[in-house]
């Protein structure tokens, strides 16, 4: 099972001092059963924020945010593995199961196929000081997978991984959409990145954070690099972030 996300009028204020920021103001966003949506925008326009809200972490906002059926299980994967680096990779992932109600039997079994199915089956007993930041993501990749998410929140997952070792995960995730559906939120600076990956492109501008353009991309999979409709998508992309950076200055101008 899948399951929706719906945004409405959400907004995010914080106290800074005297001031107030505004983070995010009146975002109106679904996201449909199965889709995979990124969300791209420069530094400072609320992307992590929404996650936050979407992953609980943030509820202090403003508006409303549902899951849809509200019983939905989600899982996040941030830039950051967060591992725990005194288990390894094998039991990183069963103490997520156990720590569900999976029996440990059954917990080490079900590590040791979700392990696997990320290729990492023969880096089990491995710990993440033992591993490169390719291999980390992995474990952190089957630590969301373990609890059979319907959704899965994505916070710039790759961003912190060399070009090379980013382009495998990418494919990698999409043969992993492929074997389950799972509504996909993914936040990510990468405008290529996002293109190739999403079926949706939402762009968000500052100040306040807000949505400025809301693109499907129209391109079947399975999707090549060097297509040049992904470019023509970044080049639109691209104007619309620029057209919402401008007028974003423009209102911070004095009169």
């Amino acid at each position: 099972m899948s399951a929706r996300l719906v945004f409405k009028n959400a907004g995010r204020r914080f106290r800074s001092g005297r001031e107030t920021v505004v983070a995010l103001s009146g975002i109106d966003l679904t996201l449909e059963n199965g889709s995979f949506t990124a969300v791209v925008g420069p530094s400072g326009c609320g992307k992590s924020t929404l996650m936050h809200i979407a992953a609980g972490i943030d509820t202090q906002f403003d508006g409303e945010f549902a899951y849809e059926p509200s019983s939905a299980r989600f899982a996040c994967l941030f830039q950051q593995p967060r591992l725990l680096p005194w288990h390894t990779a094998h039991s990183n992932v069963s103490f997520i199961l156990e720590s569900t109600g999976t029996p440990r039997r059954d917990a080490a079994r079900q590590a040791t196929e979700i392990l696997h199915l990320v290729g990492l089956g023969d880096a089990l007993d491995r710990y993440p000081s033992q591993l490169s930041g390719g291999m980390q993501q992995r474990v952190a990749l089957a630590r969301a997978l373990s609890v059979d998410p319907d959704v899965l929140l994505m916070d710039e997952p790759f961003s912190a991984l060399d070009e090379l070792t980013a382009a495998r995960l990418r494919e990698e995730l999409i043969a992993l959409c492929a074997l389950k559906a799972r509504t996909i939120l993914f936040v990510t600076h990468n405008i290529n990145e996002a293109c190739y990956l999403a079926d949706r492109v939402v762009v968000m501008a500052p100040r306040p954070g807000r949505i400025v353009a809301d693109i499907a991309i129209d391109i079947p999979r399975p999707r090549r690099l060097q297509d040049p409709r992904l470019s023509q998508y970044v080049g639109e992309i691209l104007g619309h972030i620029q057209s919402g950076s401008e007028t974003t200055a423009q209102e911070l101008s004095p009169a």
